[in-house]
């Protein structure tokens, strides 16, 4: 079996949090209001500062910088109850995080923490209280979305360049696992490149792996970098892996965020077939002159589809797609973009030993 991935969405139960009363010695606070002055060994005040290293001080500054920009997410409705019940008050479905990314109240978070919600509320980290919040536009493919709530003096968080990352790297990642308001973690940047299979199937590409420990609650959280910009979305984690979490990167979020403001989705593009990835007989692919030694075999053509308008059979093996090749299904999907809707591209198909060139048209992908 593969790894399991948990998608940490909802919070929904409590947490009890019991603390051990331990018998030691108590010294005075000093200094200004709030702030715990550490002594020397003659009893002279010493500034706090001077006692945090450098890894202390980066996650600090990152934590103080970002922090303010953190929501918590809260989703209600009836969604999962069945049809007779729907008619009944609507119940709590769980909470999440997020990050206000524009000062006039644009929020980014996942789209697993507001799927199936009919009623959103935002709580600032400032303590104003709750604030009810719109749904902009929701991408499943990439889990994410955009929420939009009305409140003035909002401190926004900036996008950074995630393609500047390096392993190794150290990240702050902020949230509210199990409903604990701006809880920092840090960690490194564990892995960069990887690819995480959305709930709608699709690839999710240039996925960020990090060890900076997430729980549920958390996912919608920023994962920054030391200079409190943001790099990434943090979305899962794997079980029963220790310190295996992973973001959406910030580059494919600035993306996506763009299209959710301006249309509430993500335009692409679609064949209508279903398949499966299968190795092409090497005699045929020298033959044929294939650069890829698999294909993706067509299980099924949907009626009225671009696909059974093209010509496509069951049977029929996609190796080419637009004088690209085409090795598997996820490498299809990927050049399914928006620009497709509409122009006829070439699709090349093994038929038996036949190699064939149908156009076809893509359509807009409907959610």
């Amino acid at each position: 079996m593969g790894p399991a991935w948990v998608f940490p969405q909802r919070s929904s139960s409590s947490a009890t949090v019991t603390m051990n009363t331990m018998k030691k010695k108590i010294l005075p606070v000093s200094g200004p209001a709030g702030t715990a002055a550490a002594t020397t060994g003659e009893g002279q005040p010493q500034d706090d500062g001077k006692l945090l290293d450098a890894y202390s001080r980066a996650v600090v500054g990152a934590a103080r910088k970002v922090s303010p920009s953190v929501v918590r997410i809260d989703s209600a409705g009836t969604a999962g109850a069945p049809r007779a019940l729907r008619r009944g008050p609507q119940q709590p479905l769980g909470s999440g995080s997020g990050f206000i990314f524009a000062r006039d109240g644009f929020i980014l978070t996942n789209s697993h923490v507001v799927s199936g919600a009919e009623t959103l509320s935002v709580t600032l980290a400032d303590g104003r209280g709750r604030f009810p919040a719109t749904l902009v536009g929701d991408d499943p493919e990439t889990d994410l979305a955009v929420l939009r709530v009305d409140a003035d003096d909002l401190v926004a968080a900036r996008l950074g360049d995630s393609g500047a990352l390096v392993v190794g790297q150290l990240v702050v990642a902020i949230g509210n696992p199990y409903g604990f308001q701006c809880t920092v973690t840090a960690g490194v940047v564990s892995a960069l490149g990887r690819s995480l299979r959305s709930r709608t199937g699709r690839l999710i590409d240039d996925v960020i792996q990090t060890d900076a420990p997430l729980n549920p609650g958390n996912s919608g959280g920023p994962l920054v970098t030391s200079r409190g910009e943001v790099v990434g979305v943090n979305t899962a984690i794997i079980l029963p892996g220790q310190g295996i979490s992973f973001a959406i990167a910030a580059n494919t979020a600035s993306f996506v965020v763009g299209h959710l403001m301006r249309e509430g989705r993500v335009r692409r593009s679609r064949v209508g077939v279903g398949g499966q990835n299968v190795p092409i007989p090497p005699r045929l692919a020298r033959h044929h002159g294939l650069v890829a030694a698999t294909g993706v075999l067509v299980l099924s053509v949907e009626r009225g589809s671009p696909a059974e308008r093209a010509g496509l059979m069951e049977g029929d093996v996609i190796v080419g797609f637009d004088g690209r090749p085409v090795g598997s299904i996820d490498m299809l999907q990927k050049m399914l973009t928006d620009e497709r809707v509409g122009v006829a591209c070439p699709v090349e198909i093994l038929r038996g030993a036949e190699k064939l060139v149908l156009p076809i048209r893509p359509a807009e992908a409907r959610g």
